[in-house]
């Protein structure tokens, strides 16, 4: 089998993708939630948490100019603090990608009982044929699957923008007062929860090898999606506070809990039957566009992993007709569909969350080895600014918000690390014998210091 991927990804298609992976719960799910933990604040918490998220981005666009390959979070740490850590990072960002696309896909069944008048079983249902499509798709060509996304995208954003100039005219001042009803601690936890919002911003890193001109397309597609969501997320968020009393918006969810269809009960006081309508379809088209990036993005770390001699080599293999990773996305689309057939998603977003806050610290650890290591093979295009402290304040801003997760996420959080350790040690530790940038630093460090004599 030919290992080549085929790069076919322009800058817009690149753009899109990154915004695939936002646009959908961050708008459409999780505004309820974070309204109850921070109060109309919930606007500034989704500032907050893009900001803890541009150090990581900028890193990534950086590393992602000097290896241009597939694997983006995986490959970067694996590069820079060896193949433990690098196991850790690829089946952490694994996990998670999959957890938030089945978090995408299972929440659909909210709007999709909104148009019709499904059982929760055959809403299920929907949503593993959706799962199954979207595989089929991402198999039969990246160069596919990026056209679909761009065309969803576009539409998606237009609406969200019709949507937002509508309610300019129907807001209620009233319903921001009193604005930072929870206090700044509860600014703090709902960016936490808000911040896998964020978390697609990256992953057309992790398909660097099929980007066109990736030294020029990689940084602009991670640094302009990052901008048009940190705008779109506080105009959006902004509306639905606006537009709703925040009581029902707080308790007529599952378990009179947060509504898992703010934008639509929004949609209602704009454009009454027809507005929910509209809305619930803009919804299904975004959440399937955020599990087909998803996907797309997080069957490139088994690919990559593979390559390493960390997985399988048959992870490795590429489709000579359609040159993509048949059996990296086969696997990444069963975890997907098992998810969806018989996990809670909804709490396991959350176990998502809680692993990207620690990802995304170490990402920025990553891209401090690097420069500090001075290693002739790393020769980025492209130069994150204000280093290191850009990438210290993403750590520490990291952490702070991973504390404000819960013990539950946190546990998860750590047994997905205990998990990567496990199999580098039972698996790929016999298989490999590289170091990372952190070696070489270590190995000179050693050298310098003076030998004592007796």
């Amino acid at each position: 089998m030919s290992e080549d991927l085929e790069r076919d990804l322009g800058l817009y298609a690149t753009i899109t993708i990154s915004m695939g992976a936002m646009i959908g719960s961050g708008i459409f799910v999780l505004p309820a939630l974070g309204l109850t933990k921070a109060g109309p604040a919930v606007i500034v918490a989704y500032v907050l948490a893009g900001l803890v998220v541009l150090p990581a981005a900028l890193s990534k666009a950086e590393m992602a100019t000097a290896m241009p390959e597939s694997g983006g979070t995986y490959l970067y740490i694996d590069r820079a603090m060896g193949p433990l850590f690098g196991t850790v990072a690829g089946i952490g960002a694994w996990f998670s990608l999959v957890f938030k696309s089945s978090f995408a896909l299972v929440g659909l069944g909210a709007y999709l009982l909104l148009l019709v008048p499904l059982s929760g079983g055959l809403v299920k249902v929907v949503a593993l044929g959706l799962a199954v499509l979207i595989v089929v798709l991402n198999i039969v060509g990246t160069k596919q699957s990026g056209k679909a996304q761009a065309v969803i995208v576009t539409a998606v954003v237009v609406a969200l923008a019709a949507y937002v100039l509508n309610a300019g005219f129907a807001v209620e001042s009233a319903r921001f007062q009193p604005f930072a009803s929870e206090g700044p601690d509860g600014i703090v936890t709902a960016a936490a929860f808000v911040f896998v919002s964020y978390a697609g911003v990256t992953k057309i890193a992790s398909v660097a090898e099929e980007v066109q001109n990736p030294d020029r397309n990689l940084p602009l597609g991670i640094l302009v999606s990052m901008g048009i969501m940190l705008v779109l997320y506080a105009l959006v968020v902004a509306a639905v506070v606006g537009l709703n009393d925040p009581e029902p918006l707080s308790t007529t969810g599952p378990n009179g809990g947060p509504s898992l269809t703010p934008m639509a009960d929004g949609a209602g006081q704009l454009f009454a039957g027809f507005g929910v309508v509209a809305v619930s379809l803009v919804a299904v088209l975004a959440l399937t566009s955020m599990a087909n990036a998803g996907v797309l993005a997080s069957s490139r770390f088994p690919l990559a992993m593979s390559r390493d001699s960390l997985a399988p080599q048959r992870l490795a293999r590429v489709s000579r007709r359609f040159k993509t990773p048949r059996n990296a996305i086969l696997l990444t689309g069963g975890l997907l569909a098992a998810l969806i057939a018989f996990v809670p998603v909804v709490e396991l977003a959350k176990l998502a969350s809680a692993f990207q806050i620690l990802v995304f610290a170490i990402v920025n650890v990553a891209l401090i080895v690097f420069r500090r290591s001075g290693v002739d093979s790393y020769d980025p295009s492209f130069r994150a600014p204000a280093y290191p402290y850009l990438q210290i304040a993403g750590v520490i801003g990291g952490f702070a918000l991973l504390t404000q997760m819960g013990t539950l996420p946190i546990l998860g959080a750590a047994g997905i690390i205990v998990g990567g350790v496990g199999w580098y040690l039972l698996y790929g530790r016999s298989r490999t014998d590289r170091e990372g940038a952190l070696g070489v630093i270590l190995a000179r460090r050693r050298e310098e210091e003076p030998v004592s004599s007796d």
